[in-house]
């Protein structure tokens, strides 16, 4: 745990939030109105976006309609808001919304599939969708990875006991192995300083960078360190791949990285110019693990906090996970049908989570005719995930946490179309089918040997996430973890 805490964000690094964020407001003041000839209806008092919940834009939503322009930072975007009109966005017209916005941290970091465009974009997205479908990603032979790496967990939470611990980092490596059994056809120990070091580094850090890139590049501190340990996550993975080069066979590829060098191979001898190329595989390499690793392991701790927080339904979920399954066998897919409200928990956490309120921001990479409006090209879009998961139209009770909005009269479980956390359209998330397999077997598996509780009882527990420019992140908790 001294290395964990050696990690910790330093008070420098609050201290610089702080003043960002006074200057942010002091520019939000003095900033001038958008030049007459935008035909957007405009909201400028925005929260600074490291404070935004999007709150504020949902519930104007009647009074500036659901096409909406807002400043965060000094960036003009256009945001949607509500679940028809996101869905005609994302959905009804895909292409046209299928831009990725400009991120300045990743763009000087890597680039690879997650932040690119037009044929690059394509290209990498439909071969690495076909690659984790055929190794496995919701299917049997993922299942079983899982149900090993929930193995590895639960003994690594059992030495852990008695003492209360922080969840953080002991669901990042079990999920984050998940994710290298796909790309590097192999798990690593849980003990690797390097790998938690660099994890930790890019999810904090880059929080700065994206905020206010401009100011990054000129002001000192440890910000600046974020690349370096890039730098090492890069190198760690090319020295992977030149592994796989070695002893790659045609005949049996093993994971991502392999189908990769073979299609690679193709183009090569083929001459053919395509994207791809070793730059690409590196920095796809490196999208699938940090982006695999944060978001999975923050949902489950964040569902883990809420067991601890209300735990008559952490009580009612292992009745029927013993009833079920029992507490020997591992769980399966094919149990999911049979635990409704299991199930029905694990979904309500990610809507009352909700992740990434504001999504990963869209662009425009033309001029859009959308709802009677004209968005011009170039404009950064934002399909506000927020407004569809806390949404007053679409669920009962949005602003409390409640499994009955999964549930029927009858205990089925019902998944309501406004359900989309990992987004939807041609930009919804690679991994989901991946990430809801983890979610549901890691869960289970858990529960099935522990029961969960805080140091300070359920009225100690702080359910409210800290906003980042990432996301809602869920708050640092101690839990005890008492064997069943």
């Amino acid at each position: 745990m001294i290395f964990l805490e050696a990690l910790r964000p330093s008070r420098s690094i609050h201290v610089f939030l702080h003043i960002i964020h006074l200057w942010h407001l002091f520019m939000a003041l003095i900033r001038r109105p958008y030049p007459e000839r935008h035909t957007i209806s405009s909201y400028r008092d925005s929260p600074p976006p490291w404070r935004h919940s999007g709150l504020s834009v949902l519930l104007r939503k009647k009074m500036y309609g659901p096409v909406i322009t807002v400043y965060l930072g000094l960036q003009r975007v256009v945001v949607l808001v509500g679940y028809e009109t996101v869905k005609e966005a994302l959905v009804d017209q895909a292409e046209d919304f299928s831009g990725r916005a400009p991120a300045p941290f990743a763009y000087k970091a890597t680039k690879g599939l997650l932040i690119s465009n037009g044929e690059r974009w394509r290209q990498l997205r439909r071969f690495t969708l076909t690659t984790l479908r055929d190794f496995g990603m919701g299917r049997k032979k993922m299942e079983s990875w899982i149900q090993e790496e929930s193995k590895h967990l639960v003994d690594l939470l059992r030495e852990n006991q008695p003492a209360p611990f922080d969840p953080t980092f002991f669901l990042s490596r079990a999920v984050s192995n998940v994710i290298c059994a796909l790309v590097f056809g192999q798990r690593f120990s849980y003990k690797d300083a390097q790998l938690l070091k660099l994890l930790f580094f890019f999810s904090t850090l880059s929080q700065l960078y994206n905020i206010f890139p401009r100011l990054m590049d000129y002001l000192p501190g440890q910000h600046h360190a974020i690349f370096r340990e890039v730098n090492e996550l890069r190198k760690f993975s090319t020295e992977k791949i030149r592994e796989h080069q070695e002893t790659l066979n045609p005949d049996d590829p093993r994971d991502y990285i392999d189908c990769f060098l073979m299609r690679l191979n193709e183009v090569e001898k083929n001459l053919v110019s395509t994207e791809f190329h070793h730059e690409n595989l590196t920095a796809t390499v490196l999208n699938l693990f940090l982006a695999g690793t944060e978001t999975t392991s923050s949902t489950m701790r964040y569902t883990m906090m809420l067991l601890i927080k209300y735990p008559d339904i952490q009580e009612k979920m292992q009745k029927e996970i013993d009833n079920v399954i029992g507490q020997t066998r591992s769980p399966t897919m094919e149990d999911r049908k049979s635990l409704p409200f299991t199930n029905a928990v694990i979904h309500e956490a990610q809507r009352f989570l909700d992740l990434v309120p504001l999504n990963v921001p869209h662009y425009a990479t033309k001029d859009i005719s959308f709802k009677g409006y004209i968005i011009p090209k170039d404009t950064v879009v934002i399909p506000l995930l927020h407004s569809v998961l806390k949404s007053v139209d679409q669920w009962d009770n949005p602003w409390t946490f409640n499994p009955n909005h999964f549930l029927d009269h009858n205990g089925n479980f019902k998944l309501n179309p406004a359900f989309i956390p990992f987004s939807s359209g041609k930009r919804a998330c690679v991994g989901e089918s991946l990430a809801r397999m983890e979610l549901f077997l890691f869960l289970v598996t858990l529960l099935q040997h522990f029961t969960f509780s805080s140091p300070g009882g359920p009225e100690s527990v702080d359910i409210s996430p800290e906003f980042s420019s990432l996301g809602n992140i869920p708050r640092r908790y101690q839990l005890i973890a008492a064997p069943r």
